[in-house]
């Protein structure tokens, strides 16, 4: 799950992580009393932030012809304009696609002096099976940048989650990025605080970027997360009550909603050939193979090792939601789920939904036989696919004809 910038500053705050003072607004004349707070205490630069689950806002375009979705300004009559500008617009940037995503909430932050930009994040390093403490000096860019332009000034540092991030560790890290004096004491308190909101709130990434070295109002140099992104691992959702009260339904897509109130996991894609299969994996050959044989999947769809009729049935309403889709392909391997089961709740699903698409199945493993009867059975038009190359090419050809 992803969440706003805000709310990952409300997280990181909790764990003693020092952020920029910053209030979240959904008016533009509330926006412009508290930038005239920032203003009268001696900040001489507000930021306005679109907050939005997307990236890239800097350089984003809204529909109605305002450019950028981050705007210093100067003055609080700058920062309401701003605001106003965005605020029930739609802000298109490079990861929202063209339909752009609408902003009703703005950050209005204090924008420092900022002395030198920096990069840091907290993510799971799969092939070690924990987590992993990545810095660099090239703050403000893209990590993937970086790792290509500039590989070797990527840093890390990998965590014991017996331990946390030992003292030495958060040290060596902040002298690795120049930092000197005070600043390498207050560099591993910083990245204890960006640990400990990583592991406890069951994160999947926290990124501090930038994680800025700024001036300070009594002369001595500070660290500051500027910019904050936090993705949670959904299956620990359950353990975060307050974490779960941040999702943000409008930031996500109707079917992907509709889906997860059945424990589907679905992904709309661009394609016309619907999927419809038990596995991660074997969705994603299935899309592969698709691929291979010149057709475009229109989603991922898992309904995992244990679907019931009733999810098969919402899967298909789910998939027959999308106009795009001109055929569907259902793929399964019986392990844990049987093929009798799911063929009675493919049989069920056509007739519910009243099915007048292409429907090519391929069933294999326990109880095939049984399943492959119950299909043939129905008298439904289904399209049987002898295995998973001959049920892609089927598939595709339906979509041709």
């Amino acid at each position: 799950m992803n969440i706003h910038e805000y709310q990952a500053r409300q997280l990181l705050a909790q764990y003693g992580v020092a952020l920029p003072a910053a209030e979240v607004f959904s008016g533009a004349e509330a926006a412009r009393q508290f930038a005239e707070q920032l203003f009268a205490r001696g900040e001489t630069l507000v930021v306005v932030k679109a907050q939005i689950h997307a990236g890239g806002r800097g350089k984003g375009t809204f529909k109605n012809g305002f450019n950028g979705g981050v705007k210093l300004c100067k003055t609080a009559a700058e920062v309401f304009n701003d605001a106003t500008a965005m605020l029930g617009n739609v802000l298109i940037t490079k990861q929202t696609g063209p339909e752009g995503r609408l902003v009703s909430k703005i950050l209005v932050c204090a924008a420092p002096k900022i002395k030198k930009e920096l990069y840091c994040a907290y993510l799971l390093d799969r092939s070690l099976s924990r987590p992993i403490l990545m810095v660099s000096t090239e703050g403000g860019m893209d990590i993937e940048q970086i790792a290509v332009e500039h590989p070797e000034k990527i840093i890390k540092e990998t965590v014991d989650p017996a331990f946390g991030l030992l003292p030495f560790q958060g040290r060596k890290l902040a002298s690795a990025l120049g930092l000197k004096g005070d600043l390498i004491a207050a560099g591993a308190k910083f990245f204890s605080g960006i640990f400990k909101t990583f592991w406890e709130c069951d994160a999947s990434l926290v990124e501090i970027n930038p994680l800025c070295i700024i001036a300070g109002r009594d002369g001595k140099d500070a660290l500051l997360a500027v910019d904050a992104k936090i993705s949670l691992d959904d299956n620990a959702l359950y353990r975060h009550a307050n974490i779960q009260a941040m999702r943000d339904l409008a930031e996500e897509a109707p079917l992907e909603i509709e889906a997860g109130k059945y424990n589907l996991n679905y992904i709309k894609l661009d394609g016309s050939i619907a999927c419809l299969v038990n596995g991660a994996g074997l969705a994603m050959a299935t899309m592969d193979i698709i691929q291979h044989y010149g057709g475009h999947a229109s989603n991922f769809l898992d309904v995992g090792g244990g679907a019931s009729k009733e999810q098969v049935t919402a899967a298909f309403r789910i998939i027959l939601s999308d106009p795009n889709v001109k055929a569907i392909l259902v793929n399964i391997f019986g392990g844990i789920m049987q093929c009798d089961i799911i063929a009675t709740g493919i049989v069920a699903a056509v007739r519910e939904t009243q099915l007048s698409l292409p429907l090519v199945v391929r069933l294999e493993g326990n109880n095939v036989q049984l399943g492959k009867k119950i299909l043939q059975d129905s008298g439904l038009p289904i399209i049987n696919g002898d295995s998973m190359a001959d049920a892609a090419q089927k598939v595709v050809q339906a979509v041709e004809k």
